[in-house]
């Protein structure tokens, strides 16, 4: 872009390459983006709730993903418009902060450029409606903390845990059997946490699955699975007290790195060299049993002969194991990663109270289970299911059931769902607006309109009538002054969120609604467009 200067000293600016360039200014450039941040909205917004719908996403591969989680519909999305892609960020990182509340981020953010549109056909200045959203949101994040309730948990007494997890759980596919999910990630969350630092690191829970079975069949193993077998069908498919080298360096013959060969011209050196292998793989076996070791899982495959061998000295052994699972197994087991065999001590091996092989269905798959490990800060979650679909799905869903059993390790608070926290921070924020004399007093309400949103797709998600729905509870909790009441999505026959135990976490609600406030705020500063043009 360049400025230059007609014969009478009026600007002209000259945009480089012009002709292959489009322009939007002013009010048109806010409202094409607003109009695109909607659409995207509005693509999550039937996938909102517990009676949200699913989407199938069929990526340029071929590879087919039905899902409703709001990151990964977008994330699999090909997005080309600038905004949209603002949407795909904003979705990410309410994934990558909290885990879970993904499509109603993306739902708010549309329902405040949706407000924002109507302020801006009135004549007010987008920085005035920005500002009034700041203000607003923080009116609503300091509801919020007014409203929430702490609860105490646990190692012993999971269950407030286990109903927050069961409400995440409840908008997904996996919703016929969440109490037995919810359980299983609150025990894995639990057994990896830091309960004094309050930290958990989910990199310790391994999330496994293999089509076939049921659901129901989904188990937690306290230890590690790995996708392998033993290295030779005659190995003993079961250890006891297992002691566990864990190698990185292969059961081969050293390979020189210089360029070489060797001249054999008799029997005798043949047999020689032969001789030395032998030797060679003995010696390594050997030093594999003198340290005490019961099974060997090694990063490298083995020789045929190296093998042979194992199987002949009783030390059975797994190949081609993975870096992560190595590094999961030494975790698992308190062993060490050894690189080279002279490094080989009885310290490093790490300790399993079981190894077993087991297989599966008719398809002779097998895999290995290290359970009863001497350090059980590593756990598996292992998903059974109908399809290779379904399982990706449960995948995703126990991915947020982990994270939000994380967040309230992390802060123990939490608000009331199903839409009952949106429609309180809606009446205060509504209540609050009056205080402000200036402009920013419409968008505060506009704000206020905006959190109707939430709970208005909820209702018309599970088939009830939105305007209706939503009159109805918000008059309720004015009534009362009871900020528990919410729609009630699964006709359970109360709209009391606390009766149904429908919990969610509160950092998790805070961090929606300030992170939609910052993207529509940014939206709405954008005032010209300048992108190439498609011919």
């Amino acid at each position: 872009m360049a400025l230059a200067f007609d014969e009478y000293g009026r600007p002209f600016i000259i945009l480089k390459e012009q002709d292959q360039k489009t322009r939007l200014r002013g009010i048109e450039a806010q409202k094409a983006n607003i109009s695109a941040g909607k659409a995207v909205a509005r693509i999550l917004r039937t996938s909102l709730g517990p009676k949200g719908m699913d989407k199938i996403l069929q990526s340029p591969d071929g590879d087919v993903t039905i899902t409703n989680d709001g990151a990964t519909i977008l994330e699999q999305m090909d997005v080309d418009n600038q905004i949209a892609k603002l949407m795909v960020e904003l979705s990410r990182s309410q994934d990558y902060e909290i885990g879970d509340g993904t499509t109603g981020v993306v739902v708010m953010a549309g329902a405040l450029l949706e407000q924002a549109e109507r302020l801006l056909e009135r004549g007010i200045h987008p920085i005035r409606i920005a500002e009034g959203y700041e203000l607003a949101s923080r009116i609503a994040v300091e509801h919020l903390e007014h409203i929430s309730q702490k609860f105490d948990f646990g190692t012993e007494d999971i269950e407030p845990l286990v109903q927050t997890c069961m409400t995440t759980l409840s908008s997904k596919i996996v919703n016929r059997c969440k109490r037995h999910l919810a359980e299983i990630s609150v025990k894995a969350v639990l057994s990896v946490a830091d309960l004094e630092r309050k930290d958990v690191n989910l990199d310790m829970i391994k999330v496994e699955g293999k089509v076939g079975g049921k659901l129901e069949d989904t188990e937690l193993i306290y230890g590690i699975t790995v996708d392998k077998d033993m290295s030779h069908p005659q190995m003993p498919k079961q250890i006891e007290d297992a002691k566990i080298a864990i190698l990185t360096c292969p059961f081969e013959p050293p390979k020189p790195k210089t360029k070489h060969k060797v001249d054999i011209d008799t029997v005798e050196k043949f047999q020689t060299l032969r001789l030395q292998e032998q030797k060679y793989f003995d010696d390594m076996v050997q030093k594999c049993k003198d340290v005490g070791a019961t099974l060997v899982i090694c990063q490298w495959g083995f020789d045929d002969e190296a093998n042979h061998l194992l199987m002949h000295r009783n030390l059975p052994a797994v190949r081609w194991v993975g870096g992560v699972e190595l590094e999961l197994i030494a975790i698992a087991t308190g062993g060490r990663i050894v690189p080279r065999f002279q490094e080989l001590t009885p310290e490093k091996l790490g300790r399993a109270g079981l190894v077993r092989e087991r297989s599966f269905g008719t398809t002779k798959d097998k895999m290995l289970y290290i359970e009863h490990c001497a350090n059980s800060r590593a756990v598996t979650i292992f998903i059974r299911g109908g399809n290779k679909m379904m399982i990706e799905e449960t995948k995703r869903s126990i991915h947020d059931a982990l994270c939000v059993a994380r967040n309230l390790i992390r802060n123990n608070s939490i608000v009331y769902g199903g839409g009952s926290t949106e429609i309180s921070c809606s009446i205060a924020v509504e209540a609050a607006s009056d205080k402000y004399p200036g402009v920013e007093q419409y968008a505060i309400r506009a704000f206020a309109d905006a959190l109707d949103s939430i709970p208005m797709a909820l209702a018309e998600n599970s088939g009830l009538q939105p305007i209706e729905t939503l009159s109805a509870v918000k008059s309720q909790q004015i009534k009362e002054n009871n900020p528990h009441y919410g729609i009630d999505c699964n006709d359970v026959g109360t709209n009391d969120m606390r009766q149904q135990d429908v919990f969610e976490t509160l950092i998790g609600k805070q961090q929606q609604i300030l992170l939609a406030t910052q993207v529509v705020k940014m939206i709405l500063k954008i005032d010209d467009v300048i992108s190439p043009s498609h011919y």
